[in-house]
Order: structure tokens, then C-alpha cells, then sequence
């Protein structure tokens, strides 16, 4: 065989090949300093310590009667389940710091998405608890308008919620409207892709969102050891270029100023914060789970002891904030709360089976109109019947 004469070129020596020549690689650094963006070592706490005497009494106050009412809300409504007005309740006992501070840091022109364990959070934002409970009842699709309400549908789907929050945040601020969306996950939820998604398109194009992760140590039964080796959630907020927050969820003032920060800092511009309330789920995961297969009676006796009702009504009454009239009228109020809620619940609602296609598409699809049909034949021989 005859040997090929042809010379065998360097590539940087062909025609053109200067562009592709490789240059010397810059200095490294990184593209944003991690120290500012790095959350403290401890949950950060106001209640018990010396940031208590500058507590606005007024605000105190209304968080302890929220804090109350939730309390009973969430007796009241896993008390539904048990008499058959409820199909199911995730029940947020434990967590009502969260829950109230997330609704009261934010304006009437802002976003809450909750997740299906923030009722009471949507409760506080002035949804009707009838409305809230809707959707756990299996009566109606969300059972509220979102749009009046500045309140996403509750989320069953772990996590799915906070992409749309971004979504929204996003374009509020393309829009130029002066608006916030805060969205609540669990621990759970962080081990979803959602997650992932939702902060690092939140931190790229710097959306007016918070993220609130209620971590309150188990995703149904799976313990937060065996979801994530970081050394705490709020630290994952560093991968994706925002500040993580760490606050003890129990502490209401503390949540509340946490969360009351990461909203102002957002509405100014400064992009997202992820932040990690650390607290504690007292009840089952809802009233279908056993949660004596997977923890203790120990360990929960050990958070009633940090109880966040408890702690900011002894702070208030030792500083004088809050007398044992007030702590009387709260509870009442609460206890009206629940007798309302109860009769209410235990009247049989009228439901319209045909409101099954509505509201799911803006223009009824050829298979919706389809099934719509079916059914309506089927209703009206059994009206003949």
C-alpha cells in the first residue's frame, strides 16, 4: 500500500484557527462573596433574650391572638376528621409561629402560596376558614378566588408552588408592581426538584420572593437526617447566590422579624432569601398517619416544652405587655372562632356535581365537553329513576 505523503497540520496553524487558540485562564474568584450569604450558627431568637425589651407591644399583642386562635383552629379542625366534616387535615399545631408571621409581614398587594399545611396561615390573611377548609373537604377545587384573595390554590403537590411564585414574583417586577411573594415549603419539599428550580430561577433573575421552609423534622415519617447532609437547610441558599436565614420557628418575634426583613429586602430590589424555620410538627402528619411508628413520646414532650403559644404569653405577661384579661379575651375569641366554624361545617353543603368542568380550562377541550356530557346524561336518568 502506498504511503500518504500529505502533512499533517496543527490545528492552531489552520486558516481561521486563531480564534479558537486558547488564552490564559483569569484568576478565579467567585462570582459573589459567600459570607454575606451564609446564615448564623444558631437559630436566631428574640424571645428570652434582651432584643425582647424592644418588642412593639401592639404587634406582640396581635400575634399572641393569632397565635391563640390558630392554636384552636387546628384543634377544632382535626376534630372535623374524627366526625366525619373533614376528609383530611394536615394540621400545622406546633407550627403556628410560621404560620401567623408568615401572613402578617405581608402588604394586601402581595402573594402568599402555601402548601397543604398552610391553612391557618391563609386564615390569618383573612380567608374564610369555611373557604380554607374547602379544599380538605373535597367539596370544590380551591374553594376561594385566588385573585381576591392574593392567595395561591393550598398545594398538595410537594413543592410545585414555588415555581409559580417565582413566576409571579417575576413578573410583577417586569410589570413594575410593587409586590412580594412569599411561599411556604416543608423539609419535605426540599428535596424536590421544584426546590431547585424555583430558587435558582429566583436568584438569577433577583424575584421579589421569600422562601419559607417550615422544618419541622420529618417528611411524613422520613427524618431530615436521611433527606440532606447539609449542615442546615438555610444553607443550601448559598448555592444558589441568595442569603439563608436560620430562626427558631417557635419564636414568633423572631419569625416575624426574619421573615419581615427578607420582605423588605425583596421589595427593594435585593432578590430572594431562603429561610429555615426550625420547628416542630406536634400531631400526626394528618389524621390518617401514626406518627408513634416512626418518633417518641419523649421527643414530643420535649417541644411542648418549646411551645410557641407558651413562650410569647410568658414574655408578654413578664414584660407587661399583655395582662390576664387579655390573655382571657384571646381565648375566647378563639373559642367563638371555633363554635362558628363547627356549625358551619356541620351543615351539609349543596354541591352541583356539573361544577366538576368548571374552572379547569378558559375554553372547554373536546374531551371535557365529552365527560361534561356523559355525566349529565347519567344525573338525568337517575333523576327519571
Amino acid at each position: 500500500m502506498k504511503k500518504s505523503t500529505m502533512t499533517v497540520r496543527p490545528v492552531q496553524d489552520l486558516s481561521g484557527a486563531a480564534a479558537y487558540r486558547p488564552t490564559p485562564p483569569p484568576a478565579w474568584k467567585p462570582r459573589t462573596d459567600p459570607a454575606p450569604l451564609l446564615p448564623d450558627s444558631e437559630p436566631h431568637r428574640v424571645l428570652g433574650t434582651d432584643a425582647a425589651a424592644r418588642l412593639d407591644a401592639g404587634l406582640m399583642r396581635r400575634l399572641y391572638a393569632e397565635l391563640v386562635r390558630g392554636r384552636r383552629y387546628n384543634a377544632q379542625a382535626t376534630a372535623l376528621t374524627k366526625q366525619g366534616r373533614l376528609a383530611v387535615y394536615p394540621s400545622s399545631t406546633g407550627q403556628e409561629a410560621c404560620e401567623v408571621a408568615a401572613a402578617l409581614v405581608l402588604e394586601e398587594r402581595d402573594w402568599l402560596f402555601p402548601s397543604y399545611r398552610d391553612t391557618l396561615a391563609a386564615v390569618v390573611r383573612g380567608l374564610d376558614p369555611v373557604q380554607a377548609l374547602t379544599l380538605l373537604r373535597g367539596d370544590w377545587h380551591t374553594g376561594y378566588d385566588p385573585r381576591e384573595h392574593r392567595i395561591a390554590p393550598l398545594c398538595t403537590p410537594l413543592a410545585t408552588q414555588l415555581p409559580h411564585a417565582v413566576g409571579l414574583a417575576h413578573a410583577a417586577r417586569l410589570k413594575g408592581d410593587d409586590v412580594v411573594a412569599l411561599a411556604m415549603v416543608g423539609d419535605g419539599g426540599t428535596s424536590e426538584g421544584d426546590f431547585h428550580e424555583a430558587l435558582n430561577f429566583a436568584a438569577v433573575w433577583k424575584a421579589p420572593v421569600v422562601f419559607l421552609v417550615q422544618n419541622n423534622g420529618f417528611a411524613i415519617s422520613v427524618p431530615l437526617a436521611k433527606q440532606t447532609a447539609a449542615p442546615s437547610l438555610a444553607h443550601k441558599a448559598v448555592g444558589y447566590g441568595m442569603p439563608g436565614r436560620l430562626v427558631d420557628g417557635n419564636d414568633a418575634a423572631a419569625v416575624h422579624e426574619v421573615l419581615a426583613e427578607a420582605v423588605e429586602r425583596a421589595r427593594r430590589g435585593g432578590g430572594p432569601t431562603l429561610v429555615e424555620a426550625v420547628t416542630y410538627r406536634i400531631e400526626a402528619h394528618t389524621n390518617a398517619d401514626d406518627a408513634t411508628r416512626y418518633r417518641g413520646d419523649a421527643e414530643v414532650e420535649a417541644w411542648r416544652a418549646h411551645d410557641p403559644v407558651q413562650l410569647l404569653e410568658r414574655e408578654l405577661l413578664e414584660r407587661g405587655m399583655l395582662d390576664e384579661d387579655g390573655v382571657r379575651e384571646a381565648r375566647e375569641a378563639a373559642e367563638t372562632m371555633a363554635a362558628r366554624l363547627r356549625d358551619r361545617m356541620n351543615a351539609d353543603p349543596v354541591l352541583d356535581p356539573m361544577d366538576l368542568f368548571a374552572h379547569v380550562y378558559a375554553e372547554k377541550t373536546a374531551q371535557l365537553r365529552e365527560q361534561e356530557a356523559l355525566l349529565r346524561a347519567e344525573l338525568d336518568a337517575e333523576d327519571e329513576r
